[in-house]
């Protein structure tokens, strides 16, 4: 009978993500190996189905350099932000297994969230999260995973930092814009928005509302670089590429009327 049992629960688990096993190239990320959390892999996005209208739009599972992660975050500090960190939510659009979200865990944020739309991914981050918090790496005072479309969650009623690491498609860049949009015109929101892999960059120049505090490149550190390599090297099919650095913007909500950055 309890063979049977551990029968029946091992044919239900779940098959793991296509970019996520040795066959697909799965190759470990210095990072993982250093805090014991998973991390790693590369999906794409059409593997990433979870039965939403938003799925088509999904762009690919990559976990973000922490090296360029640090270095955004030191420059989003440098800009005079109008809220300390400690009154300010940081919200990991995509976020994927959490990688970033694990290391904006360490700053004494008032709440970081943790939004994904695809359930597998999120069982991963929460397993993360947990190891985290085990090894005594959170220092905000709220750290959650929601599981769920980006546009669907209404934005925090505090100060926000939103990171997005190239989660989707224009399409759905938008609707988030415009959801945000009836907050933000109210005048009691302040949000600050830090784009890596910023493909989708002219949405946020045609959005009123919205003024461009940095625009440049962002260098890996020379592991983060060798370690991103060796991932894209090891893609059977070779769809995608990495280089030694991301393209980054940094935005922030000025209010409505105001001018547009021209470039």
């Amino acid at each position: 009978m309890k063979a049977g049992i551990r029968g029946t629960i091992a044919a239900k688990r779940p098959k793991r993500l296509p970019g996520l096993t040795v066959k697909d190239g799965y190759t470990v990320h210095p990072f993982d190996e250093k805090f014991g959390v998973r991390t790693s892999g590369l999906i794409a996005g059409r593997h990433l189905k979870s039965g939403h209208r938003h799925d088509r739009h999904s762009t690919a599972y990559f976990g973000v350099a922490p090296s360029v992660f640090a270095a955004l975050m030191r420059r989003w500090r440098r800009l005079d932000a109008a809220a300390r960190v400690e009154e300010t939510v940081f919200l990991d659009v995509g976020a994927g297994m959490g990688r970033a979200m694990l290391l904006a865990a360490e700053m004494n944020f008032k709440e970081v969230v943790g939004l994904e739309l695809n359930p597998a991914l999120v069982r991963i981050a929460r397993r993360n999260l947990a190891r985290w918090r085990a090894a005594g790496r959170v220092e905000a005072e709220k750290v959650r995973i929601v599981e769920g479309d980006a546009v669907e969650f209404p934005l925090p009623d505090a100060p926000t930092v939103a990171f997005l690491f190239n989660p989707f498609d224009g399409p759905v860049l938008k609707r988030l814009l415009k959801k945000w949009e009836g907050a933000l015109a109210s005048g009691t929101n302040l949000l600050d928005l830090i784009y890596v892999n910023n493909e989708q960059e002219s949405v946020l120049r045609d959005t009123a509302g919205f003024t461009r505090l940095f625009l440049g490149k962002v260098a890996r550190s020379r592991a983060d670089a060798i370690a991103d390599y060796k991932i894209m090297a090891n893609q059977p099919e070779g769809e995608y590429e990495s280089s030694n650095f991301e393209d980054c913007s940094i935005w922030r909500w000025k209010g409505l009327g105001k001018r547009k950055p021209s470039r």
